[in-house]
């Protein structure tokens, strides 16, 4: 597997798989962002080897990366924003009890 797109992909998927994980295993809001990060740059990493080795797809795929990391960037700031108020008012950074909010 050396320089090939098979490569990049395993590692993209692997960095996605650990997002996941971290997704779905944490309780912590930050640790959920992290986690969401790390899968938007796992998707970015596959844009950009699909580009740099699929000849039709070279100029698309810069710009769709681009795209991918200004989302990222803006769900990461919003993201933020909204976990600092709720820490604020509940004094917790832990999901479960973002529920009792509701009563």
């Amino acid at each position: 597997m050396t320089n090939s797109l098979d490569a990049y992909l395993v590692v993209s998927g692997i960095l996605f798989s650990i997002g996941m994980f971290g997704f779905l295993a944490r309780r912590n809001a930050i640790s959920m962002l992290m986690s969401i990060e790390l899968m938007l740059n796992a998707v970015n990493l596959a844009i950009v080897a699909f580009g740099a080795f699929v000849p039709a797809l070279h100029d698309q795929a810069s710009v769709i990366a681009l795209i991918v990391i200004a989302v990222a960037a803006a769900e990461a700031t919003v993201g933020l924003a909204i976990v600092i108020a709720i820490f604020r008012n509940r004094r917790t950074p832990l999901v479960d009890e973002y529920d009792t909010m509701r009563q």
